[in-house]
Protein backbone atom coordinates (compact mmCIF):
# COMPACT_ATOMS: atom_id res chain seq x y z
CA UNK A 1 0.00 0.00 0.00
CA UNK A 2 2.59 2.23 0.93
CA UNK A 3 4.36 2.02 -2.53
CA UNK A 4 1.38 3.13 -4.19
CA UNK A 5 0.76 5.99 -2.47
CA UNK A 6 4.74 6.60 -2.90
CA UNK A 7 4.39 6.24 -6.33
CA UNK A 8 1.33 8.33 -6.92
CA UNK A 9 3.10 11.23 -5.02
CA UNK A 10 5.89 10.73 -6.92
CA UNK A 11 3.95 10.73 -10.53
CA UNK A 12 1.98 14.28 -9.11
CA UNK A 13 5.82 15.98 -8.08
CA UNK A 14 7.27 15.09 -11.63
CA UNK A 15 3.93 15.98 -13.69
CA UNK A 16 4.10 20.10 -11.70
CA UNK A 17 7.50 19.61 -12.16
CA UNK A 18 7.57 19.34 -15.92
CA UNK A 19 4.30 21.65 -16.06
CA UNK A 20 6.41 24.44 -14.22
CA UNK A 21 9.50 23.73 -16.50
CA UNK A 22 7.28 24.06 -19.79
CA UNK A 23 5.55 27.36 -18.73
CA UNK A 24 9.24 28.97 -17.80
CA UNK A 25 10.51 27.76 -21.28
CA UNK A 26 7.48 28.52 -23.70
CA UNK A 27 5.89 31.79 -22.00
CA UNK A 28 3.30 30.96 -20.35
CA UNK A 29 1.93 31.57 -16.89
CA UNK A 30 0.51 29.02 -14.71
CA UNK A 31 -2.90 28.56 -13.03
CA UNK A 32 -3.11 25.33 -11.36
CA UNK A 33 -6.18 26.46 -9.23
CA UNK A 34 -8.14 27.61 -12.59
CA UNK A 35 -8.77 31.06 -11.24
CA UNK A 36 -10.02 34.06 -13.86
CA UNK A 37 -6.89 35.68 -14.58
CA UNK A 38 -6.28 39.35 -16.24
CA UNK A 39 -2.74 37.87 -17.81
CA UNK A 40 -4.84 37.38 -21.10
CA UNK A 41 -5.83 40.51 -21.17
CA UNK A 42 -2.66 42.43 -19.63
CA UNK A 43 -0.67 40.28 -22.35
CA UNK A 44 -2.35 42.21 -25.55
CA UNK A 45 -0.52 45.90 -26.45
CA UNK A 46 -0.74 48.82 -24.89
CA UNK A 47 -2.11 51.93 -27.03
CA UNK A 48 -1.50 55.04 -25.49
CA UNK A 49 -0.14 58.53 -26.07
CA UNK A 50 2.96 57.72 -23.35
CA UNK A 51 3.25 53.90 -25.08
CA UNK A 52 3.37 55.39 -28.67
CA UNK A 53 6.08 57.88 -27.97
CA UNK A 54 7.82 55.20 -25.92
CA UNK A 55 8.80 53.19 -29.18
CA UNK A 56 10.57 54.33 -32.21
CA UNK A 57 8.59 55.19 -35.14
CA UNK A 58 8.36 52.89 -37.88
CA UNK A 59 11.24 53.52 -40.28
CA UNK A 60 10.04 51.19 -42.92
CA UNK A 61 6.91 53.50 -43.77
CA UNK A 62 8.28 56.25 -43.15
CA UNK A 63 11.91 55.98 -44.91
CA UNK A 64 10.97 57.20 -48.79
CA UNK A 65 13.50 54.94 -49.95
CA UNK A 66 12.36 51.84 -48.59
CA UNK A 67 8.90 52.72 -49.70
CA UNK A 68 10.42 53.18 -52.94
CA UNK A 69 12.26 50.17 -53.69
CA UNK A 70 9.14 48.32 -52.16
CA UNK A 71 7.20 50.09 -54.71
CA UNK A 72 9.80 48.85 -57.84
CA UNK A 73 9.99 45.46 -56.13
CA UNK A 74 6.06 44.97 -56.77
CA UNK A 75 6.08 46.66 -60.18
CA UNK A 76 9.09 44.39 -61.23
CA UNK A 77 7.01 41.04 -60.15
CA UNK A 78 3.71 42.59 -61.84
CA UNK A 79 5.70 42.83 -65.19
CA UNK A 80 7.23 39.63 -64.87
CA UNK A 81 3.52 38.53 -64.41
CA UNK A 82 2.00 40.13 -67.45
CA UNK A 83 5.05 38.50 -69.30
CA UNK A 84 4.17 35.08 -68.68
CA UNK A 85 0.28 36.18 -68.83
CA UNK A 86 -0.68 35.78 -65.44
CA UNK A 87 -1.27 39.24 -64.25
CA UNK A 88 -4.21 41.10 -63.42
CA UNK A 89 -6.89 41.78 -66.42
CA UNK A 90 -7.74 44.73 -68.00
CA UNK A 91 -10.31 47.05 -66.37
CA UNK A 92 -13.72 45.35 -67.90
CA UNK A 93 -12.26 42.28 -68.78
CA UNK A 94 -12.56 40.07 -65.81
CA UNK A 95 -14.92 37.58 -64.87
CA UNK A 96 -17.40 39.43 -63.46
CA UNK A 97 -17.25 41.51 -66.96
CA UNK A 98 -17.49 38.17 -68.75
CA UNK A 99 -20.69 37.53 -66.53
CA UNK A 100 -22.51 40.81 -67.71
CA UNK A 101 -22.21 40.33 -71.12
CA UNK A 102 -23.74 36.85 -71.19
CA UNK A 103 -26.74 38.40 -69.76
Amino acid sequence: MATGGLKNILAKVVTEGVNEARARIFGHVLNPTGQRSPHKLLRNKLISDKVVEWYPHDTVKDDPLVMARREQERLSKLEMLKRRGKGPPKKGQGEQAAKRKKK
